[in-house]
């Protein structure tokens, strides 16, 4: 179980915000974006001011919300662009991001730029792409954040522990939105066996 820091720290008569990065990874159906949510909920909880955002073109579940396959949900603002959140963010105490991989690498800068700026971040999105190579910027935000929560699913074809996002479409597009009829999770040994067997590699 994650346990939250400290928002601030005592220092000469006042409190010092002290802002940083966490980020939530693993496969799909790992409970990625079920973290995220618990977490950002108890900061609401707490009375911090919190604002959410997810990448536009995720409308699977919601056209706004942040939606776990779980069905939880969280209020959020679409996005097309990293930069945006440096205006939306305003005051606010956190800042919760989901399906951070379908965000260009300008995201790494406005994440550290935010938790420069006082701010908890934290980042929920896959660190590997359907053929198990490190994903878009979430391997660059995983450097350069303090706290790094790597979640796990269950192997859709053993029961064993999965890490990776197995493709059951035939589609070769690096980006390719969609659920439990596109994607399924599978352990190290049964997502090789499944490539093998496929003509999805480059």
């Amino acid at each position: 179980m994650f346990i939250e820091p400290h928002l601030g720290r005592y220092q000469q008569g006042r409190i010092s915000r002290t802002g940083w990065i966490e980020v939530i990874c693993g496969s799909m159906f790992s409970g990625k974006t079920e973290e995220l949510i618990r977490r950002l909920k108890r900061a609401q909880i707490a009375k911090q001011n919190v604002e959410i955002f997810k990448p536009a073109i995720d409308t699977r579940y919601h056209d706004i919300d942040v939606v776990s396959h779980d069905a939880n949900s969280i209020r959020s603002t679409p996005i097309y662009a990293p930069h945006e959140m440096i205006l939306l963010a305003g005051n606010s105490d956190v800042v919760g991001i989901d399906e951070t991989q379908f965000f260009d690498e300008g995201i790494v800068e406005v994440c550290i730029s935010l938790a420069n700026s006082g701010k908890r971040v934290i980042v929920a999105g896959l660190d590997m792409d359907f053929q198990g190579k490190p994903f878009a910027c979430v391997p660059a935000l995983m450097a350069v954040a303090e706290f790094v929560t790597k979640v796990h699913a269950i192997c859709a074809v053993c029961g064993s522990v999965a890490s990776f996002s197995y493709r059951l479409v035939p589609s070769k597009e690096k980006v390719l939105l969609g659920e439990t009829e596109s994607y399924e999770a599978r352990c190290r040994r049964c997502f090789n066996e499944g490539m093998a067997k496929s003509n999805l590699k480059y």
